[in-house]
């Protein structure tokens, strides 16, 4: 019988480990249950051999009377004696030594093991409890945890030694004495022993050395081998124990031993349980640190549906479970990823894409969208610590991240920053025209334009995650670093913005007349590309341009608007395609869904699909502008879209949920505004639209993504509109 732990396994006191001591120990009563039984049939058979001893002297003495035979029967009467002397000595006494003496020891061995064990667990449950506002109960759980922590690994090595090992040699000694004069068999026995003994040293050394090791090892904290290993054969990447906070009323903890596997995070009890599961998906989840509780070293890992308190037993391993999380969510977005990827390329076809695939997804995938983000002034290093090669993005604020950062962002909340990755992620063609319309030098102009004033530090590659996480809450949560612009700078940019807007409109180059759209109170006074902006919204304009330069008390005033406000500057900002702008009015505290009252409650987003620019609407909706908020005519960014015949814009607020069902105070849709402006286009995606709508109510819930052609047809209509919208000009 061979006992064999892993001392890895010993050392981190895993459910594994455990499940090894328990088939041990069924091991051990199964073997002696087995050899109390062949006690009994070696004293039976010895028995049996002395009597059969006797009859065979017996017989032999009758041989040797009547046949007078030499002393070759005497040979092999002394042989049989030998045979049976050795069978005693080697079968009979030692099996039962082994059974008084080495079992016994072994299970007295277990009773200590159990105790300790015990107290293990409770000095662990002591430290975790330990207020970090009482120091002196800290410091005294840490060193009962640190005593108990040693002790319980020197009687795990003693429990776990090889006590059955001398077993083999108990039989085989007697063994070599009585078959002396065999000599093959004997050679070969005698290897046998000598690699015994060999292994036996072997062993024995191995023993002290890891003894020698518990007693230099410092216990202040139990840092055992624990490490993020995404390529483990196993495909557990990930484990070890923590406390884990229940969601009952008491708010209990108990110590579970967690794992990540499968971009699942799970846990159990005993190493046979079924795992339970935490987290079903690593991509839907955040992972944050938690100080504002009374235990320390906690975290918390967040998910749509849930969340979970967790705490480790050492800073250091705190730590080490937040990156592991980290890491585990970024390899689960790199894995769906190139699942896509291989998805896309299987469904390519020239009969469902109007458009080359392999070109759009070169320019939308991988290297080069990391490429033409990179181009950009300021992006080739992190937007918030200067790390060189970033790999990640904000695509709602239009920066650059590395890893560690871009995992700070994600537990801001997507209110605040959305990350995606430049390598990994698809990104649609107005994505990557945000990102080069902004950028870090745009953004850090706006959100650190005061931190050398106020004498804040920026933090460097290489800094403690704790103090680039106070720096990136205090840069883009609180705020801390903006500079707010006086009444008069507003009132400046917003009265510049509305020449610029009316200074667009009326330079556009003309396109060939449309149908009439069916209201004339909304229909442009000459098609341009980019739509054109009803003339009535002009009267802030041209009192501006007539107004003094000086600002004297005599200086012309606005008939409208009656105030100043950054929602005003984003409003005029989208109608004008000035992301900067944007980005400014919405770190100043901009509503994103901001109604302007005095303009028949039009909101930025409807502004900017009059300014008929589609990043500008991208930018919008990535900051939680409402698609379906209206105006007072009961027309939304669809309706709008829709009336100006922007196919590109038609397509993004459809993919974000637009409801085309939507009607104005005229009772149209714009479904029906398509088909009397006889706009084929936006006809075909409307419908398209509505089918795959009704196709998705029929199957159920389970397949909640469409038909795949609609899917195909609206990116090659959003590819177009992005990349030649002169293709959608047909009528």
């Amino acid at each position: 019988m061979k006992i064999t732990v892993d001392f890895e396994e010993c050392l981190k006191d895993s459910p594994r480990f455990r499940a090894t001591i328990e088939e041990v120990e069924g091991d051990v009563c199964e073997l002696e249950s087995k050899l109390d039984k062949l006690v009994k049939l070696s004293v039976a058979m010895i028995d049996a051999g002395k009597a059969y001893n006797t009859a065979n002297r017996q017989f032999v003495s009758g041989i040797r009377e009547l046949a007078q035979q030499s002393v070759k029967d005497e040979v092999i009467e002394v042989s049989g004696f030998i045979l049976f002397d050795q069978a005693q000595r080697s079968i009979k006494s030692q099996l039962q030594t082994f059974v008084k003496e080495d079992l016994r020891r072994f299970k007295e061995t277990k009773k200590q093991f159990d105790k300790v064990s015990e107290e293990k667990e409770a000095a662990l449950s002591r430290n975790a409890q330990a207020p970090r506002n009482k120091q002196h109960e800290v410091e005294e759980a840490a060193s009962i945890l640190t005593a108990t922590r040693k002790c319980f690994r020197h009687i795990v090595l003693d429990y776990v030694a090889p006590s059955v090992g001398n077993l083999l040699f108990f039989f085989s000694s007697p063994g070599y004495d009585l078959f002396s004069e065999l000599q093959p068999l004997m050679k070969h026995l005698c290897g046998q022993l000598d690699q015994l003994v060999v292994d036996a040293a072997k062993e024995k050394w191995d023993m002290e050395v890891k003894h020698s090791t518990i007693r230099k090892k410092d216990y202040s904290n139990d840092d055992t081998k624990l490490e993020y290993n995404v390529d483990a054969d196993s495909g557990i990447v990930m484990e070890g124990y923590l406390f884990k906070r229940a969601s009952n009323a008491f708010k209990t903890w108990n110590r579970r031993w967690f794992s990540i596997q499968n971009n699942q995070l799970v846990y159990q009890k005993k190493f046979k349980d079924n795992p339970t599961v935490v987290v079903e998906d690593l991509r839907l989840c955040t992972v944050k640190h938690c100080e504002d509780i009374e235990r320390r070293f906690c975290f918390e890992v967040v998910s749509p549906t849930k969340s979970c308190m967790m705490q480790a037993d050492s800073e250091k391993l705190r730590q080490a479970w937040i990156r592991a999380v980290q890491n585990s969510i970024a390899t689960a977005f790199r894995d769906r990823s190139d699942d896509s990827e291989m998805n896309e390329r299987k469904k390519s076809s020239p009969s469902t894409s109007s458009l080359d695939s392999e070109p759009r997804e070169k320019s939308l995938k991988g290297e080069g969208a990391l490429q033409k983000v990179m181009a950009i002034a300021g992006n080739s290093t992190c937007c918030d610590c200067d790390q060189l090669e970033p790999k990640w993005a904000s695509i709602n604020l239009g920066i650059t991240l590395c890893i560690q950062c871009s995992g700070i962002h994600r537990s801001l909340g997507v209110h605040f920053s959305k990350v995606r990755s430049l390598t990994l992620d698809t990104w649609e063609p107005e994505l990557l025209k945000l990102m080069c319309e902004l950028g870090n030098g745009v953004i850090n102009q706006i959100y650190e334009a005061r931190r050398e004033e106020l004498g804040a530090r920026k933090p460097q590659p290489g800094d403690p995650r704790q103090e680039v996480e106070a720096y990136i809450r205090a840069k883009y949560v609180d705020r801390r670093f903006i500079r707010r612009p006086s009444d008069e700078e507003l009132k400046l940019k917003v009265v510049t913005l509305c020449k610029q807007g009316k200074r667009l409109s009326f330079s556009s180059e003309p396109q060939p007349p449309r149908a009439p759209p069916p209201t004339p109170k909304a229909r442009p006074a000459s098609g341009t590309s980019g739509g054109v902006c009803d003339m009535r919204l002009w009267g802030v304009a041209e009192a501006a341009e007539h107004q003094p330069a000086s600002g004297s008390k005599e200086q012309v005033m606005f008939s409208e608007p009656k105030h100043y406000c950054p929602g005003l500057q984003l409003y005029w900002a989208a109608f004008t395609r000035s992301l900067p702008n944007m980005a400014e009015a919405l770190a100043h505290g901009a509503q994103v869904n901001w109604i302007n009252t005095e303009e028949e409650k039009r909101t930025p987003l409807i502004m900017a699909v009059q300014g008929g620019s589609l990043v500008t609407c991208e930018f919008l909706l990535q900051n939680s502008a409402s698609v379906n908020q209206q105006d007072s005519q009961g027309r939304g960014p669809l309706h709008h879209a829709t009336i100006l015949g922007h196919t590109g814009q038609v397509c993004l607020f459809l993919k974000r949920g637009a409801n085309q069902n939507a009607s104005d105070i005229e009772d149209k849709t714009p479904l029906s505004i398509a088909v009397e402006a006889v706009n084929a286009d936006i006809v075909t995606l409307l419908r398209l639209a509505k089918m795959n709508e009704e196709m998705r109510e029929s199957e159920g819930p389970y397949n909640a993504t469409g038909d795949e052609t609609y899917q195909d047809i609206f990116q090659d209509f959003t590819q177009m509109a992005s990349e030649d919208p002169d293709k959608l000009n047909r009528f």
